[in-house]
């Protein structure tokens, strides 16, 4: 049995290693592998970027908002309660936005929805100014006759529509 003094020591090492390689093996390897999987998808990162960005918009516009240099145009608001004071001006005191002037008669309604009032001006219908306003509650003006400054917008029905932004009492 010569045999087996040849063939029993690579069984022992040579095909199958030693006893320790095997048990190095076994200690280093996991049973079962991890179901989690750590690695982020593409889309997964495009989102928390999309989303990290639209934080910092958010953040910048507030601080931006939030300390941003005045421009010193006052507004004086009238009371409802109260009627306009011959006069008295109201709105902004921003006489380089609002450099256009006009003055007439305020009635209620504009023209095929530009204006939601307008100034009766001598010469008839077609002298009328439409107005919007952001900064004026021209309600409070109806029937009165004012001089309004504002800007002049581009309209497509009126002949002259404006946003007004500073209304003075005449009358």
């Amino acid at each position: 049995m010569c045999f087996t003094k040849y063939i029993l020591p690579f069984a022992r090492r040579g095909i199958l290693g030693t006893m320790e390689d095997q048990k190095d093996q076994t200690t280093n390897t996991p049973v079962m592998h991890s179901f989690i999987e750590t690695k982020t998808s593409p889309q997964g990162k495009f989102l928390v970027y999309i989303v990290l960005i639209a934080f910092v918009g958010v953040g910048t516009g507030f601080v931006l908002a939030k300390f941003s240099v005045k421009t010193g145009a006052k507004i004086s608001l009238l009371p409802k309660s109260s009627s306009a004071i011959k006069g008295k001006t109201y709105g902004s005191k921003d006489t380089e936005t609002f450099k256009d002037t006009t003055e007439g008669v305020l009635k209620e309604g504009g023209v095929e929805g530009e204006g939601q009032y307008h100034l009766v001006r001598p010469g008839g219908d077609s002298q009328n100014v439409y107005l919007t306003s952001s900064l004026v509650d021209l309600s409070q003006f109806m029937d009165r006759k004012i001089k309004v400054w504002g800007e002049t917008q581009k309209a497509q029905k009126a002949g002259w529509l404006m946003d007004a932004g500073r209304v003075e009492v005449i009358d």
